[in-house]
């Protein structure tokens, strides 16, 4: 296995307007693939916009979602990635030949689709069907696998994606910024954004604290550290609908540093090295190893039935 090296973007996506948000995806890979990177991640819903979806009918979500790979969208991340010589991971609505919705990530090279996941755990649009397997797939000779954004926070994703043989997990994301039981939560104002040019200190506290960046180097540190494992987390930056979302994409390594994070309040792609060496020195590779299922096997897997609830989230009308 060789080094491979990654790069992970944010940007401004428009709700609803795929050509757009799929031309700064071209302009974004071609930054990347100068860069050197062989592979380049977008995040959950890049090439639809996502937060606007919580408005949509499902006859709504049904023009705006698409097949995979047969779709638009799809071929177009095919030539985009065949046109920079990368492989390309980003995400939007899907439906399959049943109408059925999923929220969609694809990974896509020169020569067609790699791997298409499915969100575990949707919530935007109660149209959303979850998906039901974790996928791992090779690209340049590394195990690779995705969980989007509400699946990361339940630890048993992760760890059983790491346990399939993920080396590197992608983590699409559209968080933070958003009201919740923690202290600290809660939306940004709009306002902060319009004017960061003039003031970018006031908006780099509100990015940076317990409504952003705080809250997020809680967890997602220990993602990788704990497993082991790459990590490959990508958010969009900027006004998602009516929402502020604070970037932050970044690439964590096995021991749970930080390797690269985009830090513009704009649009950005930052490149890391990711060295295989790192996948057996880290501690989460010893601890996978001295693991006792005997003693949790049957607790793990005892009867449970799944309730998730998203604070801020309104119950949504037909």
């Amino acid at each position: 296995m060789q080094t491979l090296k990654i790069a992970t973007a944010q940007f401004e996506n428009a709700s609803g307007d795929k050509a757009y948000n799929l031309s700064v995806i071209n302009r974004l890979a071609g930054q990347a693939a100068r860069q050197g990177a062989q592979v380049v991640a977008f995040h959950e819903c890049s090439v639809t916009g996502y937060t606007f979806a919580r408005h949509l009918s499902r006859e709504q979500m049904l023009d705006l979602a698409e097949l995979i790979p047969d779709g638009d969208s799809t071929q177009a991340l095919i030539q985009i990635a065949r046109e920079h010589d990368i492989a390309i991971l980003a995400g939007f609505f899907e439906k399959d030949e049943q109408d059925r919705l999923f929220k969609g990530y694809v990974c896509v090279d020169k020569n067609g689709l790699v791997a298409k996941y499915r969100k575990l755990h949707p919530f935007i649009n109660p149209h959303l069907l979850p998906g039901d397997e974790y996928v791992v797939f090779d690209l340049y000779g590394w195990k690779c696998g995705i969980l989007i954004c509400y699946d990361n926070n339940v630890v048993e994703n992760v760890r059983a994606t790491a346990l399939l043989g993920a080396d590197i997990i992608f983590m699409p994301h559209v968080t933070m910024m958003t009201p919740s039981t923690r202290p600290g939560a809660g939306f940004a104002d709009p306002a902060l954004w319009a004017n960061r040019h003039n003031d970018p200190t006031s908006l780099r506290l509100e990015f940076d604290g317990l409504k952003g960046r705080a809250w997020l180097m809680k967890w997602l540190p220990a993602r990788a550290y704990d497993n082991g494992v790459y990590v490959v987390f990508a958010n969009p930056i900027g006004m998602d609908d009516d929402q502020l979302k604070n970037g932050c994409s970044m690439i964590l390594d096995p021991f749970g540093d930080i390797l690269a994070e985009c830090r513009q309040l704009d649009d950005e792609v930052v490149v890391a090295t990711c060295t295989p060496e790192k996948l057996q020195q880290a501690g989460g590779f010893r601890y996978r190893k001295a693991r006792r299922p005997d003693l949790y096997r049957d607790i793990l897997g005892q009867e449970h039935q799944p309730e998730q609830k998203v604070v801020w989230l309104k119950p949504m009308s037909e």
